[in-house]
């Protein structure tokens, strides 16, 4: 669109909006200065400048709601994947085969089986009980006070383990 499309009364306002909108200048790095920046990895380049190298996420120690939250969404990837395995075994071996699996497995003795009642129990388990957690959550949201939520994160995770615990030995 041409500027004298444009009504004469616009076309002044038109011309100042453009000048106003400057061109920032960029900073051209020399093609040496190019190639020693691309050599430094981060460490050295913050040491050059002077400036802290930002502490790695590993140092921090994550509130025990969040580990709460990530083990429910983990457990719940589990469950999903577990599902589609007996289905994906169902159907490419036939009806009953994910029985036999399971019966073969639990006859290898405690040492097999235990763990592998545990590995299956403690999804189930985890992310039935997080769900009760938040449907109370979602009645009653008094109860997601930080002490609270770090006090039902520790019994979620207590009760959880124990009861999946409790599993190995049916």
């Amino acid at each position: 669109m041409s500027m004298t499309a444009l009504s004469p009364k616009l076309q002044p306002l038109i011309k100042r909006a453009v000048k106003s909108q400057g061109v920032r200048s960029m900073a051209v790095l020399s093609k040496e200065s190019g190639e020693e920046y691309k050599k430094l990895n981060y460490t050295a380049r913050m040491k050059k400048t002077g400036r802290p190298v930002s502490p790695h996420v590993t140092i921090y120690a994550f509130p025990v709601g969040a580990l709460s939250s990530i083990t429910n969404r983990v457990t719940g990837v589990a469950l999903s994947l577990g599902a589609a395995g007996l289905g994906a075994i169902e159907i490419v071996a036939g009806s009953g085969t994910s029985l036999e699996l399971m019966q073969m497995i639990g006859s290898q003795g405690f040492l097999i089986a235990g763990p592998a009642k545990f590995c299956v129990s403690f999804p189930i388990v985890y992310h039935y009980f997080g769900a009760i957690r938040h449907l109370a959550w979602d009645y009653v949201p008094d109860y997601l006070e930080n002490a609270d939520v770090e006090k039902s994160s520790m019994a979620l995770f207590g009760a959880s383990t124990v009861i999946s615990a409790g599993t190995m030995f049916l």
